[in-house]
């Protein structure tokens, strides 16, 4: 893959918009020293070429009433295709899955879940185990969040 080419005042807006994407052209221009054309400009070509993806909004889970956070250890015997497929469609089915990572190592994958509560993630496992064959499952519960952050370091 090709990496697109970033310079200091491209690396200045990406911080910008990283820390609060709602604010306004004029004020980001003015906080990375630019004028607002050049700005818009770079964004959209950042955006053109994947640097920057999807903006959204950042919601807090536990106002939500999302109070648990489990990581979830998963090994598998199962390495085929149609396992693999049905598995992962799986996890993208589930809402309460809000990272999934494959893993080199003894755990195949790992698994972050928010979810109201541990009967609400008894309920998880159960549908997920009645979805895929899974050999073993640990369950980690989050006792309390240290660092969360999206902010890449550019």
């Amino acid at each position: 893959m090709n990496r697109p080419e970033l310079d200091p005042l491209d690396r200045k807006i990406l911080k910008e918009l990283q820390e609060d994407a709602s604010q306004s052209l004029d004020d980001i221009a003015r906080k990375v020293g630019s004028s607002k054309t050049p700005v818009w400009n770079r964004i959209r070509k950042m955006r053109e070429q994947g640097v920057i993806g999807r903006q959204t909004v950042i919601l807090d889970a536990e106002s939500l009433g999302l109070e648990a956070c489990f990581f979830v250890l998963i090994r598998t015997s199962e390495h085929e295709p149609d396992w693999q497929d049905r598995f992962l469609s799986t996890l993208r089915q589930r809402p309460e899955v809000l990272e999934a990572h494959r893993l080199a190592g003894d755990i195949d994958y790992i698994l972050k879940v928010r979810v109201p509560n541990a009967r609400a993630y008894d309920t998880f496992y159960q549908a997920l185990i009645r979805e895929v064959k899974i050999h073993n499952v640990t369950a980690l519960l989050s006792m309390e969040e240290i660092k969360s952050t999206t902010i890449l370091p550019v």
